[in-house]
């Protein structure tokens, strides 16, 4: 049964619409695997798994607010065109995305929504920002997590996708793909 430091498989359909395309899938030859409870997956994800067995089908919707959180408008900024000087010209369209670094230091990734003048509009919230997301999959498996599986994420604290942790955890491409939704 699915619990706290469970190593769970599962494949998957993720959709931003009830009967939508599905915008993200993993199978059974390559579904999501996951240590629950240990912050790897979105944390509603996990509630709707929680004592399902191997072999147990799902069907759930996790709100915006719960899922990548609504679209906040402080995360839209303008900034001048200038510091774009050395992004080639064909990057610098509408709807591409582009990396970049905060006066931190910190990785992100903004959409570009506007180019007007000396300014460029950039979007910083998840793409997913502002959308219901809909699951429907399958548990392929489930066990205890090993102590070496367990100690391996106290070594390499994941953040979540797109984006570093606080603690200097990871960014895109969490491990072997367990990000809960959003690889």
């Amino acid at each position: 049964m699915i619990t706290k430091n469970k190593h769970v498989s599962v494949s998957y359909e993720l959709r931003t619409e009830p009967e939508g395309q599905p915008i993200e899938s993993a199978g059974a030859e390559q579904p999501l695997t996951f240590i629950c409870g240990q912050g790897q997956t979105l944390e509603y994800f996990e509630m709707n798994l929680l004592e399902k067995v191997a072999g147990d089908a799902f069907d759930f919707k996790i709100p915006a607010a719960n899922a990548y959180g609504l679209v906040n408008e402080d995360m839209i900024v303008d900034l001048p065109k200038d510091i774009f000087k050395d992004v080639e010209a064909e990057e610098m369209t509408v709807g591409n995305v582009l990396p970049m670094m905060d006066s931190l230091g910190r990785r992100l990734q903004g959409r570009i929504v506007e180019i007007s003048g000396d300014e460029v509009r950039m979007d910083f919230n998840h793409p997913l920002a502002g959308k219901d997301l809909y699951f429907k999959g399958k548990v392929i498996a489930e066990r205890d997590a090993t102590d070496e599986e367990l100690e391996a994420l106290k070594s390499h604290k994941c953040g979540g996708c797109h984006g570093c942790s606080s603690d200097g955890g990871c960014g895109s491409g969490c491990g072997d793909g367990g990000c809960g939704g959003c690889h």
